[in-house]
C-alpha cells in the first residue's frame, strides 16, 4: 500500500467557501464566546466577520487557551441574536470549512439547537483531513500545518485560526505538493 501523500484535485475542493471557528467558555457545546467567519471565492480571502458571544453559562474554563472572560463577553449578543446577521456571508457557499471540522460543526449544530435557529445545510470539509491525505502531516494540529505552510497563525485567537484554515485550502486548491523541508519545519526538526 502506498502512503504517500497526494496533492487533492481542486475541482474536488469547493471553490467559494467560508472557514469558520468557534471559542467556546467550557466542555459544552453550546457555550461559544467567541465566532469567526472567513469567506473564500476562488483563491482569495473577500470577506471576515468576527463576533464576541455571550454564552449560556459565565463559567469559563478555557480562558487561558483563547483569553476571552465572561467580563468581556457579558454585555455582548448571544448566538441567537448574532448568528441570523453573521450566516448572510454563507449565502452562495459551497461548503463550511474547519480545522478540526467535527469541534466546529457540534459547536454549531449545539448553538443553533439552543438558540432554536435551523442549521445551515452546508456540507464540512475538514482541513485536519486535507492536511493529512494532501501533504501527509503528522502531527495536524493547527500551528502544525500553518508551519508546514508556512502560514501566520496566532492561534486561539479565532479571527487568526480561521483565516489560517482558509489559507489551508486555498494552498489545497493550488495543488501545492508536498515538501520534506516544511514537513521537517511542522515537526519541530528544524
Amino acid at each position: 500500500m502506498n502512503n504517500t501523500p497526494r496533492t487533492a484535485p481542486s475541482s474536488a475542493l469547493p471553490a467559494t467557501f467560508v472557514a469558520i471557528d468557534f471559542e467556546t467558555a467550557d466542555r459544552g457545546s453550546d457555550s461559544a464566546c467567541a465566532v469567526a467567519l472567513v469567506r473564500v471565492e476562488g483563491l482569495e480571502i473577500v470577506r471576515r466577520e468576527f463576533c464576541l458571544l455571550r454564552p449560556p453559562r459565565p463559567t469559563f474554563e478555557f480562558s487561558y487557551l483563547h483569553g476571552i472572560t465572561w467580563a468581556a463577553v457579558a454585555d455582548k449578543p448571544t448566538f441567537g441574536e448574532a448568528w441570523p446577521a453573521l450566516s448572510r456571508i454563507l449565502e452562495g457557499a459551497d461548503a463550511l470549512v474547519a480545522h478540526n471540522a467535527p469541534f466546529d460543526r457540534g459547536v454549531l449544530l449545539a448553538c443553533c439547537r439552543a438558540a432554536r435557529i435551523p442549521p445551515t445545510p452546508l456540507p464540512f470539509k475538514c482541513t485536519v483531513q486535507l492536511a493529512r491525505s494532501t501533504w501527509g502531516i503528522f502531527p495536524t494540529k493547527l500551528p502544525n500545518v500553518c508551519a508546514y505552510l508556512g502560514i501566520p497563525l496566532r492561534h486561539h485567537d479565532p479571527v487568526s485560526d480561521a483565516e489560517a484554515c482558509a489559507r489551508i485550502m486555498i494552498e489545497a486548491r493550488r495543488g501545492r505538493p508536498p515538501n520534506k523541508l516544511d514537513a521537517r519545519r511542522a515537526r519541530g526538526l528544524t
